[in-house]
C-alpha cells in the first residue's frame, strides 16, 4: 500500500462529490478513481474532479480488483451499501460507507463480520464525528463542566419540497429515520458515552412517533429515549418538515447549544451558559469533515488497528438496532424486510458452505443427513434480516441442525426459520427439528394439531425430529409413542424424541416400543453441561447434569441435545461468588464445585488461548456419549465465539478434571 490512501468512490452522487471536494484537504488520502454502474456516470465524475490518466474508472468491479486503488468510499442509495462493502472487504480494500452501513441491524451484522474476517478497516460515515466541533463538544461533556448530563435535543429535518426521488422509496429504504435521524440518534448516544467515561451508551427505552406519508416511508418522525443513567434525549427527523437543525445538552450546571451540530456550514459556533458564570461563545475553525473522517480510517490503517476507536463495528451494530426500534415504533417495514421477503445472502453469492468449515457431524437413525454437532437455537431471531444473516453464517461454517418449537415467538420463529430454508432452497441439505407438546398442551392431540401448524409455518411436509417439549406423567407413555410412531409411518417425521424427559420415561417408552413393535425414542434434550445443577430454570424441566444420568447416557448411548449448556451465563464471565444480583443463576449453579469447574476452565482456556465459554462447550461435546449441543447466539459474533470451542478436543483426563474427578489434568 502507498504512503497515502488511494481512494475511489463507489456511487458518484451528490453526497460522493462532498466527499471528492473534501478529499484534497487530506493529509493521508487522494482520490485515485471513481466506479458506477453507469459508464458516463462514472466519467463524468472523473471529468468534474481532474482525475488523471492513471485513474482507475469502470464498473464496480474493474475498480475493485484494481491494485491501484487502496480504500473506497460507498455512497449508493442504502440498500446498495451492504453487498458494495463486502465486496471491497473480499478484495482487500478498506471501506468507508455511507450511514447508515444498511438498511436494518441484521444486515449490519453480516457487514461488520466480513470487516472483522477480511482484516481490513470499516468505518461508518458519520463525518461530524470528526468534526472539531464535536470533538470538543464531547470534550466539555467528558470534562463534567456541564454536571451530570440530564438531557440531550437534537433535530436534523428539512422540506424536499416534493415527494420524488430515493427519499420517498420504500424499495430503497427512503424516509428521515435511517438518511438523517441517525445523526440525532448518534449524538444522543455519543453524548452520554462521554458522560459515563466510554465512546456510547445504549438506550434502555426508546419511544418513538411520527408519519408515514403517501408513499409509504417515514416523512416526520420523533423519539423519546432514556438512558441507564437517567439521561433523557428528544429527537426529530423529517423529509417533508423544516425544523431548525441544532442540538442542545442540558446538565444539573449548564447548557451547550449548537446551531450547525452536524457540521453543514462554513462556522460552527458552540454556545455555553453554566450557572453563576459569564456565557461564552468557542467558535470552530473550519474544516473539511469528510476529508478527517477519511484520514481517521488511514490513521487506523497504518496503526494496524481492526476498526477506528472513534466509532467501532460494535456502535454500528447498535446505532443500526436502535434505528430498528424507532422505525417499529412508527409501524415502518420495507417491502423487502417483510416475514415473506425473498431476502437474499447480504454479499449477494450463493450460500454455500465455506472452504475449511471444521464443524463435526454425527448421525441419528433414520434422517438420513449429517446432523452438525452444534444446533442453532431458533429463538433469538426478531425478523428475517437479522435470521437470515445470523443461519447463513452458521451454513458457512458447515451448520446444517436448526432446533425450532412451535412456542417459540408464538410461532413467528418457526415462520422466520421455514422461511429463510425456502429462500435459499435447502432443505434437503438441513436438519429440522421440530418441538410441541409444551404444558399445557401436553397429550396426543395436541402433539397432532402442533405438528400440523409447525409443518404449515416452516413450508415443509416433515421435520427431520421431532420432540415433545414436555412430559406429562397423567398419561401414559404408550399413548405418546403411538401417536408419534403413527406420524413417522406417514413421512411427517423421520426420528422423535422428548425433551425434558426423566431417563426413567425414556426407558418406559422404548419398552413400550419394543413391544409393540412401534419406534421408539431416538434422542433425547435435557439441561446438560459442565455446570451440575442444582435446580432447573423453568418448572418441568429435566437436568442430566448428575453422576447418574450420566452414567444412564453412557450406557443408553441415546444422543443429547444439550440446551443450556453454558449454565445459562455461568461460564462467560456473569458469575462471580460476591455477586448475587441473578438470582435464577444463584438457584441454579452458585455451589462451591461449581465454582471450582469455573475456575478449571478458565485456568485450561488460559493455557490454550481461547474463551472459558469454548471449554465448557468442548467439555460436553467430549462426552463418552453422543452429544449435539444447543446454543442459542443472538449475533454473528457470539455465534463464532461459541464455535471456537469446536477448535479443542479434550482428553479423557482433561474431561475428568474439569469436572472435579480428578485432581490434576494429564
Amino acid at each position: 500500500m502507498s504512503t497515502r490512501l488511494r481512494w475511489a468512490v463507489l456511487g458518484p452522487g451528490s453526497i460522493a462529490r462532498r466527499f471528492a471536494t473534501h478529499l484534497p484537504h487530506s493529509e493521508l488520502g487522494e482520490l485515485a478513481g471513481v466506479g458506477s454502474r453507469d459508464a458516463g456516470r462514472a466519467r463524468a465524475f472523473a471529468e468534474e474532479f481532474d482525475l488523471g490518466a492513471d485513474a482507475v474508472i469502470g464498473d464496480y468491479d474493474e475498480v475493485l480488483a484494481s491494485d491501484a486503488i487502496d480504500a473506497v468510499y460507498v455512497s449508493t442509495v442504502h440498500t446498495g451499501h451492504a453487498q458494495l462493502a463486502i465486496a471491497a472487504l473480499r478484495a482487500g480494500k478498506h471501506v468507508l460507507c455511507e450511514k447508515p452501513l444498511a438498511p436494518n441491524s441484521g444486515t449490519v451484522m453480516a457487514i461488520t463480520d466480513a470487516a472483522r474476517r477480511s482484516g481490513k478497516v470499516l468505518l461508518e460515515g458519520f463525518m461530524y464525528r470528526f468534526h472539531p466541533q464535536t470533538l470538543r463538544v464531547l470534550e466539555i461533556v467528558a470534562s463534567g463542566e456541564l454536571g451530570e448530563i440530564t438531557h440531550v435535543d437534537a433535530s436534523f429535518s428539512f422540506d424536499t419540497g416534493r415527494r420524488e426521488g430515493r427519499l420517498f422509496g420504500t424499495d430503497v429504504a427512503g424516509g428521515g429515520i435511517l438518511d438523517v435521524g441517525c445523526y440525532p440518534l448518534s449524538l444522543a448516544r455519543l453524548v452520554a458515552g462521554a458522560a459515563a467515561g466510554t465512546l456510547a451508551v445504549e438506550p434502555s427505552s426508546l419511544t418513538g412517533s411520527g408519519t408515514l406519508g403517501p408513499t409509504g416511508v417515514d416523512e416526520w418522525a420523533t423519539a423519546e429515549l432514556v438512558f441507564p443513567s437517567g439521561t433523557t434525549a428528544s429527537l426529530r427527523t423529517g423529509v417533508r418538515l423544516a425544523d431548525p437543525q441544532s442540538a442542545t445538552i442540558t446538565g444539573t450546571r449548564g447548557v451547550l447549544r449548537l446551531e450547525d451540530p452536524w457540521a453543514l456550514t462554513d462556522r460552527q459556533i458552540i454556545r455555553v451558559d453554566v450557572v453563576g458564570e459569564e456565557g461564552r461563545e468557542i467558535e470552530i475553525e473550519p474544516a473539511h469533515a469528510y476529508a478527517l473522517e477519511a484520514d481517521a480510517l488511514a490513521r487506523a490503517v497504518a496503526a494496524g488497528q481492526s476498526e477506528v476507536p472513534e466509532l467501532t463495528l460494535a456502535f454500528s451494530h447498535a446505532q443500526a438496532k436502535s434505528l430498528d426500534a424507532w422505525r417499529a415504533q412508527l409501524g415502518l417495514r420495507y417491502p423487502f424486510e417483510a416475514d415473506t421477503a425473498a431476502i437474499p445472502t447480504v454479499s449477494g453469492d450463493p450460500l454455500r458452505v465455506r472452504d475449511g468449515a471444521a464443524m463435526p457431524y454425527g448421525e441419528i437413525p433414520g434422517v438420513g443427513k449429517k446432523v452438525s454437532r452444534l444446533v442453532m437455537g431458533c429463538d433469538n431471531q426478531g425478523d428475517l434480516a437479522h435470521a437470515s444473516a445470523l443461519f447463513d453464517a452458521f451454513f458457512e461454517e458447515g451448520g446444517t441442525t436448526f432446533d425450532s418449537a412451535y412456542i417459540y415467538g408464538g410461532g413467528h420463529h418457526e415462520v422466520l426459520l421455514g422461511q429463510w430454508v425456502a429462500n435459499r432452497g435447502v432443505r434437503e441439505d438441513v436438519v429440522v427439528i421440530m418441538k410441541g407438546a409444551h404444558t399445557p398442551h401436553c397429550d396426543p392431540e395436541s402433539i397432532t394439531r402442533q405438528l400440523g401448524e409447525s409443518l404449515e409455518r416452516q413450508q415443509t411436509d416433515y421435520a427431520d425430529l421431532y420432540m415433545m417439549h414436555r412430559d406429562n406423567l397423567d398419561i401414559p407413555v404408550g399413548e405418546f409413542v403411538d401417536v408419534l410412531d403413527e406420524h413417522v409411518r406417514a413421512g411427517r417425521i423421520r426420528a422423535f424424541g422428548g425433551s425434558n424427559w426423566t431417563p426413567e420415561r425414556v426407558d418406559e417408552a422404548n419398552a413400550y416400543a419394543a413391544a409393540n413393535g412401534k419406534q421408539g425414542f431416538s434422542l433425547l434434550s435435557n439441561h446438560f453441561g459442565l455446570a451440575e445443577a442444582l435446580d432447573v430454570p423453568w418448572a418441568g424441566c429435566v437436568h442430566a447434569t448428575d453422576p447418574a444420568s450420566k452414567a444412564w447416557l453412557e450406557e443408553r448411548r441415546i444422543p443429547l441435545f444439550p440446551w443450556s449448556s453454558q449454565a445459562r451465563g455461568f461460564f462467560t464471565g456473569r458469575a462471580r461468588k460476591d455477586d448475587l444480583s441473578d438470582a435464577e443463576l444463584v438457584r441454579c449453579y452458585y455451589s462451591d464445585e461449581n465454582f471450582e469447574r469455573l475456575d478449571r476452565a478458565g485456568s485450561l482456556a488460559a493455557e490454550l488461548g481461547v474463551p472459558t465459554t469454548a471449554v465448557a462447550l468442548a467439555y460436553v461435546l467430549a462426552q463418552p456419549f453422543p452429544t449435539f449441543p444447543l446454543f442459542g447466539p443472538r449475533s454473528i459474533e457470539e455465534m463464532r465465539s461459541s464455535m471456537t470451542g469446536l477448535s479443542i478436543s479434550l482428553t479423557p483426563e482433561q474431561t475428568a478434571w474439569l469436572d472435579l474427578r480428578s485432581d490434576r489434568p494429564a
